[in-house]
């Protein structure tokens, strides 16, 4: 950009009263890669870290500027919170990218690299190789590499072959042999299923062989009798941001409709090379024409370094060096939950609610409710919502098993979950083979509410119990996100809960549920009665607070009132962990409003809201982020916190996320981020105090 055009753009950033979402999360992502600096972690877990911001990366590009790509080539008109139009929008992002790319790379390359040695591995092209090492990548590539290569030509007789998302991919550009002699075009996929890296024990060191230089090193075996001019590699990324046509056709249609956008996904818009220094000015002209690509779709890699850091998962997660992850401390049991007691585990959700805080309680006593239900005679019911499973889910095979035993199973299996489609496509056709009601999602809405009911004869009458969640049902994640979910046989949530599950799998509509509030009907307007009736405390001069710990603040009305409650005098603390396009601290606007995003060892995924309510605290725990998304397109649920010790521990929750100096950052005005540090005070780190918190650590105080 022109300096006067750069200094009117920031101008007129500066003025919005919004963030940009996409601008938010590339702060987000450098808040990640600010992990990988911290010199008291080990090498390999910055290496994750570092790993991690590449595959944010890749799905940002994917689905956000996927997105903006939607609005280029169609030709529509979108302005970005910031005030930008399309086309300026994609030049400031495009340039902020580049920037933290820059950095990413440059710091892989002058703080980790040069550890790798010490640490027991190097990565090595074929030319630092000695003899015997070159024999042993020349037999690799003979045997094993070599007969899984395609060179595909494209000329008059070969139509462009399709260049697949996010492999890596070499162009080989040759001579014809035939006078007059001619540029041909050549490209060769580096399949998947090959490990990113050929190793070799080198005495006390592992050295790790790039695939792609292995192949580099031997693609003249692909060419026999041709001249080579120029062999370049590059990486692409296409759009994969798709929507679902609403239709009122059969289940089987909608399923097939899924399946053929999932394709798209491999086949779609280009938005990103990837291409390594030296790039054949030809083959760059061939790209662009072909694909309607600027230079700005450009991004270069410099010789020797990685096109793509999430290969360095081969390393970390490599046996020899399994013990150099850092461990997490031993998982507790819930506070609420007795250590001693011969009572069932119905016995003791029925006599207490009982809140589970992942990862530092485990998800087992979840998972022992699920399996000794499917095998408890006088179980009649499971139903559940499921958005993302593990692999090889231990809750799968224990619905199955509930069918095999006769119980009635009701599954509503969001398959559109992003990147988990055909998972759970897959896993919702096994569930329907055993006799188990499944439901493939709603229309055009995703259903990411996260509610489990299991219906019990006890005696005369049946019990329900409930869990109701932040987080999916699915063991691996919870040992890395920071979840919330309570665990309850109060009627009152188990009437609700029956009644959400009949709006969703039959045709009821609930006017209002006692303890949830939920999406999309109307849990937008009931945050904004929360947020309202908080303003209106601090109008009448009676304290008032709100603290609300989410991933993302994007909705624009609720923006709104938080900016309204703020200028009428409510103290308003906001824990962000990702996107937040809410500009805080400004005078006249957010004077009272605080904004902290923390970032560290677990992914923070828990929601909550707190609303002061004249010293009586309403609390609530759900799986709905402040987004648009939450609001409009997805069914969500945040359900109220009635038990008193309950709502002590996750209020507790949230005065440790405030009082967190070790992960925590504040963010400013202009939209940046401060790292908050101790000042007089001792280092607090929830990702460590959580595991030896106690009940008498517990209490209601006012948080604000």
């Amino acid at each position: 950009m022109a300096v006067t055009e750069t200094v009117q753009t920031e101008k007129l950033i500066y003025q919005s009263k919004l963030i940009s979402r996409d601008l938010s999360w590339l702060k987000f992502n450098q808040r990640v890669l600010d992990q990988a600096k911290h010199l008291d972690r080990t090498l390999f877990d910055r290496l994750k870290f570092l790993a991690i911001t590449d595959s944010n990366l890749d799905e940002f590009f994917m689905i956000r500027v996927g997105s903006l790509y939607n609005y280029l080539d169609f030709k529509k008109e979108r302005t970005d919170y910031c005030g930008l139009r399309e086309k300026p929008f994609r030049k400031l992002l495009f340039e902020n990218i580049n920037e933290f790319i820059f950095e990413q790379k440059d710091f892989y390359k002058k703080k980790l690299a040069p550890e790798f040695k010490k640490n027991g591995f190097v990565i090595a092209n074929v030319d630092e190789l000695n003899e015997d090492e070159r024999k042993k990548v020349k037999d690799y590539f003979k045997k094993t590499v070599f007969p899984m290569l395609t060179p595909m030509v494209y000329d008059n007789y070969h139509p462009f072959p399709m260049l697949m998302n996010l492999l890596q991919i070499f162009a080989v550009v040759t001579l014809t042999t035939e006078k007059p002699i001619k540029k041909k075009l050549s490209f060769i996929q580096i399949p998947q299923n090959l490990p990113k890296f050929f190793e070799i024990e080198r005495g006390n060191l592992i050295v790790f062989v790039p695939i792609s230089e292995v192949i580099r090193a031997h693609i003249n075996k692909l060419f026999r009798n041709i001249e080579i001019v120029s062999v370049s590699q590059f990486r692409l990324t296409r759009n994969g941001d798709f929507t679902l046509e609403e239709s009122d056709d059969i289940e089987a249609n909608f399923l097939e409709e899924l399946k053929r956008k999932l394709k798209t996904r491999r086949t779609g818009r280009v938005v990103r090379v990837e291409m390594e220094e030296g790039f054949d000015d030809y083959l760059k002209s061939v790209l662009m024409n072909r694909w309607e690509l600027e230079d700005d779709n450009f991004f270069l890699v410099r010789k020797n370094e990685l096109m793509d850091f999430d290969a360095l998962w081969q390393i970390i997660k490599h046996q020899e060096f399994k013990d150099r992850l850092a461990k997490s401390p031993k998982q507790m049991l819930p506070l609420m939950y007795p250590e001693d007691g011969d009572d069932s585990i119905f016995d003791v959700i029925k006599n207490r609610d009982i809140l589970m805080h992942h990862p530092y309680n485990s998800m087992e006593l979840l998972i022992e409710l699920l399996e000794k239900s499917a095998e408890d005679s006088k179980v009649l019911s499971i139903k559940v919502t499921v958005y993302r499973l593990a692999k090889e889910s231990r809750v799968t095979a224990a619905l199955l098993k509930a069918a095999e035993n006769g119980k009635h199973v009701s599954v509503l299996f969001e398959v559109k979950a992003r990147f988990d489609e055909e998972n759970n496509i897959h896993e919702a056709q096994k569930l329907q083979r055993a006799g188990c009601f499944v439901i493939y999602g709603i229309s055009n809405v995703k259903t990411h509410t996260k509610l489990l009911l299991i219906v019990r004869k006890e005696g005369d009458s049946v019990t329900r119990y409930v869990h109701m969640s932040s987080g999916n049902y699915n063991e691996q994640t919870a040992n890395l996100y920071t979840d919330i979910g309570i665990l309850t046989a109060d009627d009152d949530y188990g009437r609700d809960v029956s009644e959400f599950f009949n709006a969703i799998t039959g045709h009821s509509l609930p006017n209002i549920y006692d303890y949830l509030i939920t999406a999309p009907k109307d849990m937008r307007q009931q945050l904004i009665d929360l947020i309202r009736k908080e303003a209106l405390h601090a109008k009448d001069g009676k304290k008032s607070g709100i603290v609300i710990k989410i991933n993302s603040l994007q909705d624009k009305h609720i923006i709104a009132e938080l900016y309204k409650a703020s200028k009428a005098g409510v103290p308003i603390k906001l824990i962000v962990r990702g996107i937040c396009c809410l500009r805080p601290g400004r005078e006249g606007l957010s004077d009272n409003i605080e904004v902290y995003s923390i970032v560290g060892e677990y992914l923070e995924h828990s929601r909550l809201y707190y609303f002061h309510n004249e010293g009586d605290p309403k609390v609530y725990g759900g799986s709905a982020d402040v987004m648009v998304r939450s609001f409009e397109r997805r069914i969500e649920s945040l359900f109220q916190i009635k038990d008193e010790k309950v709502r002590a521990q996750a209020i507790t929750i949230l005065r440790y996320n405030l009082r967190d100096n070790v992960n925590a950052y504040k963010m400013n005005e202009d939209g940046t981020y401060t790292v908050k540090v101790p000042v007089g005070e001792e280092p607090f780190n929830i990702h460590r105090e959580f595991f030896k918190i106690k009940p008498e650590d517990l209490n209601q105080v006012c948080l604000v």
